[in-house]
């Protein structure tokens, strides 16, 4: 009985070290279960953020390059370290809930890696913002020059910082300048750019940023508030369904026009034209939706890119679907199969929910395809009236065959 009383006791210690999971929690960790199909698309090349990957040895280099950052940071502000790091610690209970595992770190490196780790993002927006404050030792501006290479870390689910730090340690930077250095600028507007020069993959409105940016929790959270649709009633799914691809749809009359809506995800289709905002592919958005669509199910969020994916991995469903949406104007992309393959490659890890944004269109698609009138007339289209000559030929074929009646008729009467 003393074993298991003692056995007993080592079970309930455990329960004093647990991880305390709150309603701030919002960075994770991918399961491996997604991460070892793509490793690469979930993992940091150049530089860690936070303390999932800190001490990776292959980002060791961006080390010695986050303390230049830091020191030059530090030079236009009053405001000395131990503040900052008796800041962040007052902050670190609330910053330690963001994460949902334990950060292993005490309590002084967690606090020094948050304080390096943040200056470091403050100075790159800086120096992107302001090209003057760039140094000769800049190897993400200057020379060798970073910046494209090291941009598709800071969109990584694994790789954030919560965005309230790095709001409130700009601000008690800028509350004691040895100049007016910051005078008017804020986290938003120094990191503003960054939505249009380093994050091509989904054109975000830039309005919605200045009404969204304050929701946000971090960097990936941002284009996710952005690009969400106006709240729909929720639709059931439709499983068991085909969904007709590009090329079906076009052979049964329906025309392919490219969406005004500022929403890629505002997907249309009325009187026989489906509306597909346009929509950019380029050689790290798979890394970014991989990321989006990590969080959007950890977090708990609707599936918005979950069923995007969906939708246009069936109407991109082969090369020949891909290269009519690419003809008309609808995906900017050059190599038709890439584009199948694309998102053949991501609907592997997008699951059909008992409710799917896109029920009411496939429906209304399919039925549509259903119409015999429709297909016979894309038909007439397509294959008798597609140029100007064919249609001039097929009317003298009509002519002809009206006057052959017509003869025909005369000489039946005749006799």
């Amino acid at each position: 009985m003393d074993d298991i009383k003692m056995l007993a006791d080592s079970v309930r210690s455990k329960f004093e070290t647990l991880h305390p999971l709150s309603n701030g929690c919002c960075i994770y960790r991918v399961p491996q279960g997604w991460r070892c199909l793509h490793p690469n698309d979930y993992t940091p090349k150049m530089v860690s953020i936070g303390p999932l990957h800190h001490g990776n040895e292959e980002l060791k280099a961006m080390e010695e390059h986050k303390l230049r950052y830091l020191r030059c940071f530090l030079q236009r502000t009053n405001v000395s370290i131990e503040y900052f790091l008796t800041f962040i610690k007052v902050k670190e209970a609330e910053l330690r809930n963001c994460y949902a595992e334990t950060i292993a770190f005490n309590s002084d490196d967690f606090a020094t890696m948050i304080f390096v780790d943040a200056i470091f993002l403050l100075e790159y927006f800086l120096r992107g913002f302001r090209r003057d404050f760039t140094t000769s030792d800049d190897c993400i501006y200057g020379k060798p020059r970073l910046i494209d290479q090291l941009i598709g870390d800071l969109w990584l689910l694994e790789n954030q910082l919560p965005l309230f730090i790095l709001n409130e340690l700009f601000d008690l930077a800028k509350a004691a300048t040895y100049g007016d250095y910051y005078e008017g600028l804020s986290l938003f507007r120094i990191s503003r750019w960054f939505w249009g020069s380093g994050f091509p993959n989904f054109p975000i409105d830039k309005d919605l940023l200045d009404t969204k940016f304050s929701e946000a929790k971090h960097f990936l959270d941002l284009p996710r508030l952005c690009l969400q649709p106006p709240q729909s009633p929720a639709q059931i799914g439709f499983r068991g369904q085909k969904m007709p691809g590009a090329m079906e749809l076009h052979q049964t009359g329906v025309k392919f026009n490219v969406g005004t809506s500022k929403n890629p995800f505002d997907i249309t289709f009325d009187k026989g034209i489906l509306k597909i905002p346009f929509v950019t592919i380029y050689d790290d958005t798979e890394s970014f939706y991989r990321n989006v669509l990590a969080f959007e199910r950890m977090h708990g969020y609707t599936r918005y890119l979950n069923d995007y994916i969906i939708i246009m991995s069936y109407l991109a469903h082969t090369p020949e679907d891909g290269k009519l949406l690419i003809q008309n104007g609808i995906v900017g992309l050059g190599n038709s199969e890439r584009l199948s393959n694309f998102f053949l490659s991501l609907i592997k890890e997008c699951p059909m929910g008992t409710r799917f944004g896109y029920t009411k269109l496939v429906e209304d698609l399919r039925s549509y395809c259903k119409s015999p009138w429709h297909s016979w007339k894309a038909n007439l289209r397509q294959n008798y009236f597609n140029t100007p000559w064919a249609s001039i030929s097929v009317a003298g074929a009509v002519i002809l065959l009206v006057l052959t009646l017509i003869q025909t008729a005369c000489s039946v009467i005749g006799l």
